[in-house]
């Protein structure tokens, strides 16, 4: 009997045995071990928790994000406008000024036509005008689609970039370098102390000052297209050559000179100085192309006549 006991009792397979001070393995459910990933890595950070529902089971909607900012390209349109209309407006104010003023050199022979400074002035009013109606030319026929209107308004930009290039920059530049030149070495020879009795000081700014940082401004704040440049010499050296004959014309009826230094030097000198005057009228033509050219990198991207 007890040899068919131990037959039917079964046995535990050959092993190692379990030594008497192992603590016994605790009843339940296993505990899993953590697998190491592929080559001997860590595994894999936990998954992040769900985000709690609410009360009635739906969960929280995020934060309604900010909008994006609005482009500033169109908004940078207004005040370059606004800013052509004070140019504008001051440029009339320098002339109607001027033109009060009671000078003796205005009753004679020519008035204020005869002295550069005056041209110039008009020249930029008329610029700064141009300017200011191609501007509202642009705001009314923009989104129009009107094709004939759009022509017009190309042409009306074309004679824009056209007077800058020929007329604005050159002779603009001409007038308060050569101006400010002979006015540090003598000023008797361009700007008698006598002017100042009847020209303030914010007026003879306004005259030969000013016009260098609006023209400057004008060619920051907006494309211009330069005409060719065979053609565009051509025209500045007949505005010269114009100016010259002018101003011997003037001589010649009157007997004197527009500008007291050229009493001063003989008739070579003369000639070398207005030689030297054409010189200097092509070369601020070229220093505005080039100036243009680096101001909007036409080389790279030419804008379009929309982007005025």
């Amino acid at each position: 009997m007890t040899e068919m006991t131990k037959e039917l009792t079964p046995r535990r397979p050959p092993g190692r045995r379990r030594s008497p001070h192992t603590p016994p393995r605790p009843r339940g459910r296993p505990r899993a071990r953590a697998r190491a990933g592929p080559a001997g890595r860590a595994p894999p950070p936990p998954a992040p928790p769900r985000p709690a529902r609410g009360s009635h089971g739906a969960r929280p909607r995020p934060a309604p994000s900010s909008p994006p900012p609005r482009p500033l390209a169109n908004m940078a349109l207004v005040p370059c406008q606004v800013l052509r209309v004070a140019i504008l407006l001051s440029y009339c104010s320098i002339l109607c000024n001027y033109k009060a003023i009671e000078m003796p050199s205005h009753q004679t022979y020519g008035g204020s036509w005869k002295f550069l400074t005056f041209i110039d002035l008009v020249i930029q009013a008329v610029f700064f005008g141009i300017c200011v109606l191609t501007d509202l030319s642009s705001l009314l026929t923009r989104g129009s689609g009107n094709q004939e209107q759009e022509r017009q308004l190309k042409k009306l930009i074309s004679l824009r970039d056209w007077m800058l290039a020929v007329l604005a920059f050159p002779v603009g530049v001409f007038v308060v370098a050569v101006f400010w030149i002979i006015y540090a070495y003598d000023r008797e020879m361009i700007y008698p102390k006598l002017l100042d009795n009847f020209i303030p000081g914010w007026l003879n700014h306004g005259m030969h000052t000013t016009v260098l940082p609006f023209i400057l401004i004008e060619m920051r704040t907006s494309h211009h297209a330069y005409p060719s440049r065979s053609s565009g010499l051509a025209a500045i050296c007949t505005f010269s050559v114009g100016y010259i004959l002018w101003v011997c014309w003037v001589h010649h009826v009157t007997g004197m000179w527009v500008y007291p230094f050229l009493e001063h030097i003989g008739p070579g000198a003369r000639i070398l100085f207005f030689g030297s005057t054409t010189i200097l009228m092509n070369f601020l033509y070229l220093l505005g192309e080039v100036l243009n050219s680096y101001i909007w990198d036409t080389q790279r991207k030419p804008p379009s006549w929309q982007d005025t």
